[in-house]
C-alpha cells in the first residue's frame, strides 16, 4: 500500500494499526508497514549538502537535513507495559480507577475520547498506581525520581507529549477526575487540590471547562465521569492561572520620584514587593488551606531549568530577543512551582505538551526532548489518525531550475530588504518597498487561497455557515507585520497636492479577499487582523506604541459590539478585552472574530489560539529550530470536521480541504 494523497491510516478511537515508513531523514517515504512507530524524535547533526524534494507531510518533512532519529527509550518500555497492563484487565487500580477506566474506554463519553487521550490518562495511572507492584515499574519510578534531584524541592514531573489538536484539555479533565474522586472516597495517595499553569491568558480563559463550577464544564457536558461521581467532582478545588502570575508584585503603588526619594532615605531601600509567601497565598488563593497540590502544566515547553554555561556563540540575531523571553519565562514558571512547593507541597507534575523540547538558549541540547516525558502521540501518529489537518508544502517554484527552491529559504533571501526592529529606517519605509521574493511568495499562497474559498465558502452553506477559511502571516517583529499587515489590507498615507497641501488617503488592500479598505474607503467590518499575541495575552495593558497600531481594528469591532450589544456593552470592553474576544474567535460561528480571514502576528499565535479554519500559514520570520516550525504550525491543526471514512478512518472531508488540510510556507 503506498501513500498516494491520503496518508490517514488508522482509527483515532483505536491503538494505532498501521503507520508510513520514515526515510532517514525524517521524510515520508510512502510505504506503509503493520504495527505501531516506535516513539523516536529528531535531533540535530552535521548538516548534510545534498539536495531534497518537497515533501507533501508534516512540517515539511524534507527540511529535516541535518536531523536524525533517536529513539525514546524511556517512553517505548513504559509504552509497553501500560499496552500489557491494559490487555490483562488493569490489575492493581482502585475500585473507583477502575470504573474511571471502564467509563472512558466504553465511548460513553461525548464526544467519544481518542486513543491517545486515554493512552496518555493510563499511562500517569499505571505509573502511580501499577507500576509499584513489579520491579520494572519500580525501577521507572526510581528513574523518573532522580530527575528532580539536585534541585530544592525536587519535584516529580511526568510529561504526556501530545499533538496539537489531540485533546490536551481533555486529559487534564480525566487526571482531575481520576485524583479527587480517589480522594474523595479516602484514598490517601490523592489529592483534590489543583493548580494549572499556562502561558497566558488566551489558554487560561479556555482551561475554565476544567472547573467543576463552570455551566460547560467537562465533567458534565462530555460525560467526563460516571453520573453517580458528579458529586465527587464537585469537591475539587481547581485554581488556573497563567505564569505570570509567578512575578511577585509590588505592594506599595509610588510615582517614580517618590520611590527615589523614599529609597534615597533608606541605605537599603524599602522593599516594597511581596514576598514569597504572599505569592503563593495569591496564587493559590482558590485552593483555600490545601496542601499537596497537584500541578498540571499547560504547553509545558515552556517550563523547565535552564542550564548555565553552554555557548550562545553560534546563536542567530534573528532570535536572540525571543531566546531571551523563552528563559526568562521558563525561570519565573519553575521558580513559582518551587514555591508552591515550599510553603504547600507539590504531590506531582503533570505536564502536557505538544513540543516538550529543550530551545536554543536553554543550556541543554537543542531538540532534546524532556527527559521525564512518558507518553508519546506525535504529530505523524495524530495525521495517520486523521486527529488533524495534514500540513503540505507548495512546490510550484521547483520549476524556476535553482537548487533551492527560493520559498523553502525565504527568510534568509529577503530579511536584509526589511527594516530592523526599531531602526529609524522603520519609520520612512512604505509597504511598496517590501522585497519582490517575499511578495511573490505572498501572492503565490494568496492565489491558492483565492482559487479554494469558492468550493469552501460552496460546503460550508450547505450546512448553514457563511465562515470563510483563514490565512496566517507570522512575522519577525511589529516593524514587519504592520507593513504586511498595510499592504495586505490596506492602508492611510499622506499625499502631497500641487499646491504644497496635504491630505489623508486610503489606500486599497493589494489582496482584494484580504482587504480591509475597498475602493479607497474602509469597509465597516476588517477582514484582516494584526496582533501581537505577547502583547494580547500577557493579561496587562496593551503598550501605547501597539495600541497606535491597532487603533482602527479597535474602533471598528467597538462599533460592531455596539451594534450586537448596545453600546454600553462596547463602553465596558477594555481595548485588551476586545482584540482578545477577537482573536480568540476567529472562525467561531456568530461570534466576533467569524469573519476574519487573514490574521498577521508577530512572533507566532499564541498556544491554545484553537481556530479550526486555518487553511495556509506563511512564515516570514527565522525559524531557527524544528520546535517553533512545530509550534507554528499547531496554530492550524485543529480540523473542522471528524466525518469517519468508510474504512473506519478518518476522512474529515465534509466540509472541505481547510477540515483536512493546511498549505504552508516557513520562512526558514
Amino acid at each position: 500500500m503506498r501513500m498516494e494523497h491520503n496518508p490517514i491510516l488508522n482509527s483515532p478511537f483505536r491503538a494505532p494499526e498501521r503507520h508510513w515508513i520514515l526515510n532517514e531523514d525524517g521524510s515520508m517515504s510512502g510505504v506503509m508497514r503493520e504495527g505501531r512507530r516506535v516513539s523516536q524524535y529528531y535531533v540535530p547533526i552535521a548538516p548534510s549538502t545534498a539536495r531534497q524534494a518537497q515533501g507533501d507531510l508534516a512540517l515539511d518533512e524534507a527540511d529535516r537535513e541535518g536531523r536524525a532519529f533517536r529513539p525514546n527509550a524511556l517512553v517505548n518500555r513504559i509504552r509497553e507495559h501500560v499496552a500489557r497492563w491494559r490487555r490483562e484487565g488493569s490489575r492493581h487500580v482502585t475500585h473507583e480507577t477502575a470504573r474511571l477506566l471502564a467509563h472512558w474506554r466504553s465511548g460513553r463519553t461525548t464526544p467519544p475520547l481518542f486513543f491517545c487521550q486515554i493512552e496518555a490518562a493510563e499511562t500517569m495511572i499505571w505509573l502511580a498506581e501499577a507500576a509499584p507492584h513489579g520491579v520494572a515499574g519500580r525501577e521507572i519510578i526510581a528513574e523518573l525520581a532522580k530527575l528532580g534531584e539536585g534541585a530544592e524541592p525536587a519535584l516529580f514531573r511526568i510529561a504526556a507529549k501530545m499533538a496539537t489538536g489531540s485533546g490536551k484539555t481533555t486529559v487534564m479533565a480525566m487526571l482531575i477526575a481520576w485524583h479527587t474522586i480517589n480522594a474523595a472516597r479516602g484514598r490517601k495517595r490523592f489529592s483534590d487540590a489543583f493548580l494549572i499553569v499556562c502561558p497566558g491568558v488566551t489558554i487560561r480563559d479556555r482551561l475554565r471547562v476544567l472547573l467543576p463550577s463552570d455551566p460547560d464544564n467537562y465533567y458534565q457536558t462530555r460525560g467526563m465521569v460516571p453520573d453517580d461521581m458528579i458529586g465527587d467532582i464537585r469537591k475539587a478545588r481547581v485554581a488556573i492561572v497563567n505564569y505570570h502570575a509567578f512575578k511577585r508584585r509590588e505592594t506599595l503603588s509610588l510615582p517614580k520620584y517618590a520611590r527615589e526619594v523614599i529609597d534615597g532615605r533608606a541605605p537599603t531601600g524599602i522593599e516594597t514587593l511581596e514576598t514569597e509567601a504572599q505569592m503563593v497565598l495569591r496564587v493559590c488563593k482558590d485552593l483555600g488551606a490545601r496542601q499537596n497540590i497537584v500541578v498540571l502544566n499547560d504547553e509545558a515547553h515552556h517550563c523547565y531549568d535552564a542550564k548555565a554555561g553552554r555557548s550562545e556563540e553560534d546563536a542567530s540575531p534573528d532570535d536572540a530577543e525571543e531566546r531571551g523571553r523563552n528563559k526568562d519565562a521558563a525561570r519565573l514558571w519553575i521558580n513559582g512551582i518551587r514555591a508552591i512547593a515550599r510553603a504547600r507541597g507539590v504531590r506531582v507534575v503533570h505536564d502536557l505538551s505538544a513540543t516538550p523540547f529543550f530551545l536554543r538558549g536553554s543550556g541543554h541540547a537543542e531538540g532534546t526532548l524532556f527527559p521525564w516525558v512518558v507518553s508519546d502521540f506525535s504529530l505523524i501518529d495524530a495525521i495517520e489518525s486523521g486527529i488533524v489537518k495534514i500540513p503540505r508544502v507548495p512546490v510550484s517554484d521547483n520549476a524556476l531550475g535553482r537548487e533551492m527552491p527560493v520559498w523553502r529559504r525565504l527568510w534568509p533571501e529577503i530579511r536584509e530588504g526589511l527594516p530592523k526592529k526599531g531602526a529609524r529606517k522603520a519609520a520612512v519605509f512604505t509597504p511598496d518597498q517590501l522585497p519582490e521574493k517575499l511578495l511573490s511568495a505572498l501572492h503565490g499562497l494568496y492565489g491558492h487561497y483565492a482559487r479554494l474559498f469558492p468550493g469552501w465558502m460552496a460546503r460550508f452553506a450547505e450546512v448553514g455557515r457563511d465562515t470563510p477559511p483563514v490565512f496566517i502571516v507570522v512575522c519577525q517583529n511589529t516593524s514587519h507585520s504592520k507593513l504586511l499587515f498595510d499592504y495586505i489590507a490596506g492602508y492611510q498615507r499622506t499625499e502631497t497636492l500641487p499646491d504644497g497641501a496635504t491630505r489623508e488617503v486610503w489606500v486599497n488592500g493589494a489582496l482584494p479577499l484580504f482587504a480591509n479598505v475597498e475602493d479607497g474607503r474602509p469597509l465597516s467590518r476588517p477582514r484582516t487582523l494584526l496582533i501581537d499575541s505577547a502583547e494580547i495575552d500577557s493579561g496587562e495593558s496593551l503598550s501605547p506604541e501597539f495600541k497606535k497600531l491597532v487603533a482602527p481594528e479597535i474602533e471598528s469591532f467597538r462599533a460592531e459590539v455596539a451594534a450586537r450589544q448596545g453600546q454600553g456593552a462596547a463602553i465596558r470592553l477594555t481595548e485588551e478585552d476586545l482584540l482578545r474576544e477577537v482573536m480568540n474567535t476567529v472562525g467561531a460561528p456568530g461570534k466576533l472574530g467569524e469573519q476574519v480571514r487573514c490574521v498577521v502576528s508577530v512572533s507566532m499565535l499564541t498556544e491554545g489560539w484553537d481556530a479550526n479554519t486555518v487553511t495556509h500559514i506563511l512564515g516570514v520570520r527565522a525559524f531557527g529550530t524544528e520546535l517553533l516550525c512545530e509550534q507554528v504550525v499547531g496554530r492550524a491543526l485543529r480540523r473542522v470536521s471528524y466525518d469517519p471514512g468508510a474504512d473506519g478512518g478518518n476522512g474529515g472531508a465534509k466540509l472541505g480541504h481547510g477540515s483536512g488540510g493546511i498549505t504552508l510556507l516557513r520562512a526558514a
